[in-house]
């Protein structure tokens, strides 16, 4: 086994699995775990490296976290699951969603980019910045590698070409902030790129699901409840780890 992915689940039904961002965990979500719950299987993963999930001996990159998250769903017997991606996790469940058609019910992408290049340049810069710093200490700086592996997620990845959009079949939801550190146009760009996805803006900047819950959590169980017919449910609560091969 190289790691032990650390999750909360709540709830019955459907399975909806959360991703959160970069340098964060699934804590992220505490806004929304009981709201999707009322209606599906909920999960929340700290990703490699994040949370209380050991960062492991793999690749530090999004399509790894894919891999994972592929790993993660095999080993819970989960074919198909809806998937909610914010900021990285946005961009994890975007290249999952390329590589596993099969295994996507319904993406939801939350702050998502394709390249650095969408992200405003008053964002960028410091991250930019920041990682070239770090890189220039890392070997002599456990703290200094770690952050270096961090803001390269934010530098080098995911790297998705705009025209590979046109594969996801997926029914869609693009959801961002007015004032999101992600561009507008790029946002729109995602949207009108993948076929049918849908493009939903909530007042406010990068944070609306922690900062705008219900608005936010209205937002996404009207696009999952859209001819989802997903049962209500008990909503009992558990944390353990999961392995990773």
């Amino acid at each position: 086994m190289d790691i032990e992915l650390y999750y909360t689940e709540k709830g019955e039904g459907q399975p909806l699995i959360l991703l959160h961002g970069n340098g964060e965990d699934s804590s992220y979500f505490k806004g929304q775990m009981d709201a999707f719950a009322e209606r599906y299987h909920v999960y929340a993963i700290d990703t490699r490296g994040h949370g209380r999930s050991p960062r492991g001996s793999g690749p530090f990159t999004i399509r790894r976290f894919a891999e994972d998250l592929l790993d993660f769903m095999d080993a819970h017997r989960i074919e198909k699951a809806h998937l909610l991606g914010f900021s990285d996790g946005g961009n994890t469940a975007l290249v999952f969603a390329l590589r596993h058609p099969e295994r996507v019910d319904r993406l939801i992408l939350n702050g998502a980019n394709l390249n650095a290049a969408g992200v405003r340049r008053r964002t960028q810069l410091p991250i930019e910045i920041g990682y070239r710093i770090a890189r220039r200490f890392a070997k002599k700086s456990e703290a200094a590698a770690k952050n270096a592996e961090m803001l390269g997620l934010m530098v080098n990845d995911p790297n998705v070409q705009p025209e590979a959009l046109s594969a996801i079949r997926a029914r869609t939801l693009v959801i961002a902030g007015t004032r999101d550190m992600i561009k507008a146009s790029h946002t729109r760009a995602i949207a009108s790129a993948i076929p049918g996805a849908k493009l939903v803006l909530i007042k406010g900047g990068h944070f609306i699901a922690s900062r705008k819950p219900a608005e936010f959590n209205r937002a996404v169980l009207r696009f999952l409840a859209d001819g989802d017919g997903a049962q209500s449910a008990g909503t009992a609560c558990k944390n353990r780890p999961f392995d990773v091969n």
